[in-house]
């Protein structure tokens, strides 16, 4: 098992995404940083949708969540700004 993080400043707040890969699994999967998603529960249900996937499926799963939570805001950052921490923390880095 591997454990992953990867960070991303975005324009008004970090966004930390980490996880263990395990046999090409996402698990124990968290979001954190400084940002701030509305409503309160969609962060949970994103790290929901993202444990127990294939690490080839994850960069899809957050585009799946934006395109069908509308109601979803995150000020200050962006759809763009979660792929990119998901893609440092694959890359091995921070």
């Amino acid at each position: 098992m591997e454990h992953r993080v990867g960070e991303h400043k975005a324009k008004k707040g970090l966004i930390r995404i980490e996880f263990d890969e395990e046999n090409g699994v996402a698990r124990h999967v968290k979001i954190t940083g400084d940002f701030f998603m509305h409503p309160e529960d969609a962060l949970a249900e994103l790290e929901r949708r993202l444990e127990g996937h294939r690490i080839a499926e994850l960069d899809g799963i957050i585009d799946e969540f934006f395109a069908l939570r509308l109601d979803v805001e995150t000020p200050y950052v962006n759809l763009e700004d979660f792929k990119i921490a998901l893609k440092r923390a694959l890359e091995g880095g921070r």
